[in-house]
This record gives structure tokens, sequence and C-alpha cells, in this order.
């Protein structure tokens, strides 16, 4: 007689008998999906660890863990980390640019790129760190645009050592703006090119796409910009620390150069460029 229960109900697998294994999906890049728990929908953007991150139509991202608990296509699912896949054409760095394979930093060269405020250089380092450390050019925190003359005074630059330098809020009539033009005038001028982003801060040089926000919010005159732009968010702001840890929240979210506003990608390759063009190029 045919035993359905087999001879040891106790064995290893017992729980399993007659049950439909959960189909096992690699969470791919651009894999929709929708989290069980609570309906969440989006596509797989990005992986950290045992981590995916998920974005859904209004732009809204979410991270969770690997495993089960989704559906595709309202069938049960197990998401597990991709398979590491074979390389169909050069890796990219961050910034986007072909990643030499297994390539040394070079020693650092004479010219440097100057980064006003700890953020913007932090943002940099993310971003375009490795082509950095390839080409040998050294990113220095410059504390404020006003010490730049005296930096340029103590350091002065030359045709074999020149420097880039990034500026907030570089817009007609700023004070920034103001100090570069008296620059661009003085004797250093030539072997120096400054540039910079139009906006208040470098945290606006992060897209809101990639914090999951419609916008950045508007700041009334009067509010420091930071402390405006964290409460309107829900994010705590009573001390610099609090501020500090909004910033590692806001970097989190940059990966690639596809976060960031095209007005801070433009002018940070352009001073990759002038500090590592041949000297007799510089004009």
């Amino acid at each position: 007689m045919d035993d359905r229960y087999g001879s040891d109900v106790l064995a290893p697998g017992w729980r399993e008998v007659g049950r439909r294994p959960m189909p096992r999906v690699e969470a791919q890049r651009d894999l929709v999906v929708e989290v069980v728990a609570d309906g969440f929908c989006g596509a797989v953007v990005g992986r950290q660890s045992n981590l995916i991150e998920l974005e859904d139509r209004r732009g809204n991202r979410r991270l969770f863990p690997l495993g089960g608990g989704f559906l595709i296509d309202g069938e049960a699912v197990e998401l597990v980390a991709p398979a590491a896949a074979r390389a169909s054409g050069p890796a990219r760095t961050a910034s986007g640019s072909f990643a030499a394979p297994q390539a040394r930093a070079r020693v650092a060269r004479a010219s440097r790129i100057l980064v006003e405020g700890k953020h913007d250089a932090e943002l940099v380092e993310k971003v375009w760190g490795d082509d950095l450390r390839i080409e040998g050019v050294v990113v220095e925190f410059l504390q404020g645009a006003d010490l730049l003359e005296e930096v340029l005074r103590d350091d002065p630059p030359s045709a074999q050592r020149r420097y880039g330098v990034l500026l907030d809020h570089l817009v007609p009539g700023s004070k920034e703006t103001r100090l570069a033009e008296a620059v661009r005038r003085g004797p250093h001028g030539r072997f120096v090119r400054i540039v910079g982003h139009p906006h208040v801060d470098v945290w606006q040089c992060v897209t809101p796409r990639a914090l999951g926000i419609s916008g950045w919010p508007d700041v009334p005159r009067g509010i420091e910009w930071k402390v405006g732009v964290s409460r309107a968010l829900g994010w705590p702001a009573d001390s610099p620390a609090d501020l500090a840890r909004n910033w590692q929240r806001i970097l989190a979210a940059v990966r690639t150069y596809r976060d960031l506003d095209p007005a801070l990608l433009g002018r940070v390759e352009e001073l990759i460029d002038f500090v590592t063009a041949d000297s007799g190029s510089v004009a």
C-alpha cells in the first residue's frame, strides 16, 4: 500500500514535500519587483552588500534586504545577488571614465585642485577620486574663498604648478565672483583656473532624484540654508553634528556622476583637464 507519509515523518526535508520551490531571481538592474510587506513597487537601481535599492515611478528610493518577500508579476520570488558577470567591456569609474585595470596611482603632480568647503572636497573625492589618483592630482580643502589669494601668495603657481579652484555660489555679484575676478587679473591669473557652481551650497549639486525628494526646499532669508533645508526635509538640525550627519546621508546617496547636477560635472572635468594639461598648452 502506498504510504503518502513515507517511512519517517521526521526525515530531513519532510516540510518541503509537495511544496513548490520559490523561484530564485537575480536582482539585476532595472528588474521591477513589488515588496510584499508594504506594496512598494520599484525597479532595482543599485545594491549594497546584502541590500538592494528600489526606485518607484515617482523617483522615491528605498533599501530592502535580499531574500524572500518579493513579487514579480504577482508571483512570489526570492531575490539573490547577481552572479559576477563577465566584463563585456571596460569598467567605468564613478565619474563615467573608463577604469584602467589594476592601474597604480601615479606620483602626485605639482599641480593641484583646491576645493572650497569640506563637503565639496568629499563629494569630489567620492565621484572623481579614482580618476584623480590615476592622474596624480591632489585635492586640497580650501577653508574659504577669501583665503585663496593668501594660498597663491605663499605657494605661487607656475606653468609646472597650476591650480584649479572650485568655489560655491559663483554667480554674478557674489563675493566669490569678485574674489575670482581679482585673482584672474592678478599676477597668477594665467596659471589658475577658477570655476564654480551656481548653488548656495554643494548639497544642491546632488540631484533630488538621488535622495528620493521632489526638489530642494526653498529657505526663507534670515535662516541658515542648511538648517532650513534639514528642517524642511524632517531631518534634525539642532547642532553642527546634526548637519554633519545630514551631509553624510546626502553623500551616501551619490553613487555615480548621474546623481550630480551637470552644472558641477562640467566644472570639475574642466579643472582636471587644466591641471593635467602639458605646461606648453596653458594660454
